[in-house]
């Protein structure tokens, strides 16, 4: 069964302003039930992350910042959400939903978070509307609980996973790869294991093209044993963040791509949903259902 991470935290409602891209948690879930896609059986809830095992990946300073608001002006900025209790337990949420997704992947071959994908945070920091990466935090937990030996992270988000990049960059044991609009945010890019930058409006035949070149020889090199695959949607023509030219059914093919790989190579995914800004909530809503209904209709 596709065990889903789900939480009514995650559709925490922002103030005026800030509230356009949270309303697809809400939408999402409700989608995907109305179409049959799946069930409520397929969800699960998952209790905020012990601050202990977030200290794996962010610094004690940071964590702290976090737990009695105490982050400055700057920081706030960076981040992008006006900060609350109420966001950081969110958070917290989303990252244990991440590792729980890890753990059914490994009896499912594949789990999905309907949230996540904060690839942005970093070990001491947060920006661009990520407060804890969840992805990093999952994975070395896996590593510390020596579930797996060898992370290989996919990160298909239209922006380069710099915080993730940047929390590895002396760990050998997980391999980042990202493969983002080039240009785009943000502007100072860290060294991934691997770094694909797409030109501007990048189309369905270059960007498949490239992954499909790419994908099958990173795994034979890498031999991961467990993959994070980070699904966003902004890498859509229709996305306001976005600068690529993606048709739906170019990015529903890219998610068949990965996650066929996945299953022919019999390596455990779990998946992050990451970023999505197109004007109209329905491409957002349709681009990532669309994640859900290929992971059905592959390994279901």
């Amino acid at each position: 069964m596709l065990k889903i991470a789900y939480s009514p935290i995650y559709k925490y409602e922002l103030p005026e302003g800030h509230r356009f891209p949270m309303i697809k948690y809400e939408l999402l879930p409700e989608q995907l039930l109305y179409e049959g896609t799946v069930t409520n059986d397929h969800f699960f809830h998952p209790d905020a992350l012990d601050d202990e095992l977030i200290l794996l990946t962010h610094t004690q300073i940071y964590l702290d910042k976090l737990n009695h608001q105490q982050l400055d002006r700057k920081e706030i900025r960076n981040i992008g959400f006006p900060m609350s209790d109420v966001l950081v337990r969110r958070g917290k949420h989303i990252a244990n939903g991440t590792i729980k997704c890890a753990e059914y992947a490994m009896e499912y071959g594949i789990a999905m978070n309907i949230a996540g994908g904060t690839h942005h945070s970093f070990s001491d920091r947060g920006e661009g509307f990520c407060l804890f990466n969840d992805i990093a935090i999952a994975a070395n937990i896996l590593l510390y609980r020596g579930q797996v030996s060898q992370i290989l992270i996919i990160d298909l988000d239209v922006h380069q996973g710099n915080g993730t990049a940047k929390i590895f960059e002396h760990e050998p044991r997980v391999f980042t790869f990202s493969m983002h609009g080039e240009k785009n945010y943000p502007t100072r890019k860290e060294v991934s294991n691997l770094d694909i930058g797409l030109p501007d409006k990048t189309d369905d035949r270059l960007y498949l093209q490239t992954l499909k070149e790419t994908l099958p020889k990173l795994i034979d090199q890498v031999q991961p044993d467990f993959i994070f695959y980070l699904s966003g949607v902004d890498v859509l023509e229709s996305d306001k963040l976005g600068r690529l030219n993606l048709s739906r059914k170019g990015c529903k093919e890219r998610d068949r791509l990965v996650l066929q790989t996945c299953k022919d190579y019999k390596i455990p995914v779990a998946v992050s949903m990451g970023g999505g800004y197109s004007p109209m909530m329905t491409d957002i809503i349709d681009a990532h259902a669309n994640t859900f209904r290929v992971a059905q209709d592959i390994y279901f």
